[in-house]
């Protein structure tokens, strides 16, 4: 890998299959198989729960606005952090951010992102 992490060290990277098979130097079926194999859900499925994970930590910082969370975490608009957001844990990053912080996470199921590094 060229860096002691990959796509970790780098959430905001276009990461593909493809390109996390180059990191890694094995073929991108390899990869996904393996991955799978190993974490339990595809690599492009993990990235979408890492990077989610992140957002919701940085989205305990006030001083963070959206749109830089959204940088961050490798999503090209507030709009496109908005969807996925909700989609996996089922509010919007204001919503969750809203809530008070020792409200249960209804996505508990989801490993915090530092957990995940």
């Amino acid at each position: 890998m060229s860096s002691r992490y990959g796509s970790h060290a780098r959430p905001a990277h276009p990461w593909t299959v493809t390109a996390l098979a180059a990191e890694v130097g094995a073929s991108r079926a390899a990869l996904a198989r393996r991955f799978t194999a190993l974490v339990g859900e595809p690599p492009t499925a993990y990235l979408t729960h890492w990077r989610l994970a992140l957002a919701a930590d940085l989205l305990r910082d006030p001083a963070l606005t959206i749109p830089a969370v959204a940088r961050q975490v490798g999503y090209g608009s507030p709009f496109a952090l908005s969807v996925a957001f909700k989609r996996v844990r089922g509010v919007s990053p204001q919503g969750y951010r809203d809530r008070p912080a020792d409200a249960p996470d209804e996505s508990a199921e989801l490993p915090p992102a530092s957990a995940l590094m």
